[in-house]
């Protein structure tokens, strides 16, 4: 049977839980255990595919296809591993589920309530994510008195009680504020959150506490005594230089053998050597490169989250700190590419949706062409590139995707009517189409040709496997033109164009997949590594 860890938060939103959840589970997982990750959302959408990425941050696409939270992209970029659709799940999706239920009489006429039906079908799908499992990890989003976190704090609750769970374990997570007119670190705010959760029927048995200054012996004693753990318990969070510190701080606390006491899990050592290497690395690297980043998100770069931690990775990998040198896209409409990128190593275009900016990406895209810069294109980034080479190489005027001009002369990027989704069927989509749900999401083959900057970042591999999330292709009616002209298709799958490459051009490379969600700090992406490598070649 599995034993479960929660994951709960105080005080404030945003302090970290997702970490905190994804190093406790790394350091379980270089332990030798079997671990598995959840992450479980409040809010009432089904999932975030439709939320703007400047409310919510990234949308994360799981192998399986599903969007999924921006946690479970630092779950797997921690743990280097694939978790799959049922790591993730709302308060909308459970709603959905036990409505459907009950209009198919699922419940033989019985009155649905929160209790035991709403919380009965949470607790299904945590051991349904647990299944498998020596360990489970269960982040729940949120703050410790909302009012849409009550049928999860009561479905964990019961779970200590359930026959079928082996243990149960609850971290909490709180903010330990430092007030300047005083001099003083608080615990008041820390002990009002675990007494809330007290009165819910939950006492954590850790303290994660977050806090700018470290915190002295005696001051966690008292949040010990007050919050009624042990004295080891009180593990102290202080701001790292990168993430990828948090579990190796965690360690030198000793974080595992509380967690081990009461799930009975044995002696923990953990092997963090390599781990421990990379973040030096990523702290003090000897090398440094320069990355225009063109996007259109920069309110909030949470947007652009996987791509940022892929850089990271690559750089550790290399020795060398990425530098991200942000290009707002609309500016560059202003001010022009050179201006704004003149002092990049590369170029990067990522992904996004809508007009906003997209004139920007073009111009720089032509930038990087022109002047032999090393660029990386992502989906949209890639589909910008056909239309770039259209108007300039080809002189096609007024070619564009018609996902911004519908009328467009020369539709470079369309909008396929049906294709096959990932389990083989069929999908039909159209313009009337919902947009929830209604993109080519997930993991999908991609063939690679011969000789190609694509196959070579590979090492050499003739199949490889990327995920998407995306509405739009590449028109192939085009094909034949754009290869004519040195524009060549380096990446197909199942006849969709996947890759695009230009020959005469020292490194230039666009994907219609996302690799920056298979990338992680010990496994970076072959394509994102591979771009970093060209950027630090020219130095």
């Amino acid at each position: 049977m599995t034993k479960y860890i929660f994951v709960t938060g105080g005080v404030l939103s945003s302090l970290g839980k997702g970490v905190t959840a994804a190093s406790v589970g790394t350091l379980l997982k270089h332990s030798g255990k079997n671990v598995g990750m959840l992450k479980i959302d409040p809010y009432i959408n089904v999932d975030p595919g439709t939320m703007s990425p400047l409310e919510h941050g990234e949308v994360f696409v799981t192998k399986d296809g599903a969007e999924t939270d921006l946690d479970i992209g630092n779950y797997e970029r921690f743990l280097d591993t694939s978790f799959l659709k049922s790591s993730n799940f709302t308060t909308g999706q459970v709603y959905s589920s036990v409505i459907e239920r009950e209009r198919a009489g699922g419940y033989l006429g019985q009155t649905i309530q929160v209790v035991p039906h709403i919380v009965g079908e949470i607790v299904n799908r945590i051991k349904e994510a647990g299944s498998g499992h020596d360990i489970l990890v269960v982040e729940l989003g949120g703050t410790v008195g909302d009012i849409e976190g009550l049928p999860f704090m009561e479905a964990i609750r019961q779970m200590k009680h359930d026959e079928e769970v082996a243990g149960t374990f609850f971290i909490h997570v709180t903010l330990i504020p430092f007030i300047k007119a005083a001099g003083e670190l608080k615990s008041k705010p820390t002990q009002h959150s675990v007494q809330e959760l007290r009165r819910i029927g939950i006492t954590p048995q850790m303290i994660i506490a977050r806090s700018e200054y470290p915190l002295p012996k005696t001051f966690k004693k008292k949040l010990a005594m007050s919050c009624d753990v042990s004295g080891d318990s009180v593990i102290e969070a202080l701001d790292a230089s990168t993430i990828y510190d948090v579990p190796v701080t965690f360690l030198r606390q000793n974080i595992l053998k509380p967690i081990s006491k009461e799930l009975g899990l044995g002696e923990l050592n953990p092997d963090m050597e390599e781990w421990d290497s990379l973040v030096k690395k990523i702290v003090q690297p000897k090398n440094k490169v320069v990355v225009g980043f063109v996007g259109k998100y920069l309110e909030l770069k949470e947007a652009y989250k996987s791509l940022t931690e892929s850089l990271i990775h690559c750089g550790a990998h290399l020795d060398t700190r990425v530098e991200i040198n942000w290009v707002d896209s609309e500016e560059v409409e202003e001010r022009g590419a050179e201006v704004l990128l003149g002092d990049c190593d590369s170029v990067l275009v990522a992904g996004g949706f809508g007009n906003r900016g997209v004139e920007g990406k073009i111009l720089a895209i032509q930038y990087a062409r022109e002047n032999k810069i090393p660029y990386l294109g992502i989906c949209l980034g890639m589909q910008l590139m056909l239309v770039e080479y259209a108007r300039n190489v080809l002189g096609l005027e007024g070619a564009n995707s018609i996902e911004f001009d519908e009328n467009t002369p020369h539709p470079m990027v369309y909008l396929i009517d049906n294709f096959l989704d990932q389990a083989g069927d069929r999908q039909l989509r159209t313009h009337q189409s919902p947009m929830g749900g209604t993109l080519r999401l997930g993991e999908y083959p991609c063939n690679t040709k011969e000789g190609s900057i694509l196959r070579e970042a590979y090492n050499g591999e003739k199949t490889i496997h990327e995920r998407h999330r995306h509405r739009y292709e590449a028109n192939p009616a085009y094909r034949e033109q754009l290869e004519k002209a040195g524009m060549v298709v380096t990446g197909e799958s199942n006849g969709l164009i996947e890759a695009v490459e230009i020959e005469d051009h020292p490194w230039f490379l666009g994907v219609q997949f996302h690799p920056e969600f298979t990338s992680r700090l010990q496994t970076p992406n072959p394509s994102i590594l591979a771009f970093v490598k060209a950027s630090l070649s020219i130095l």
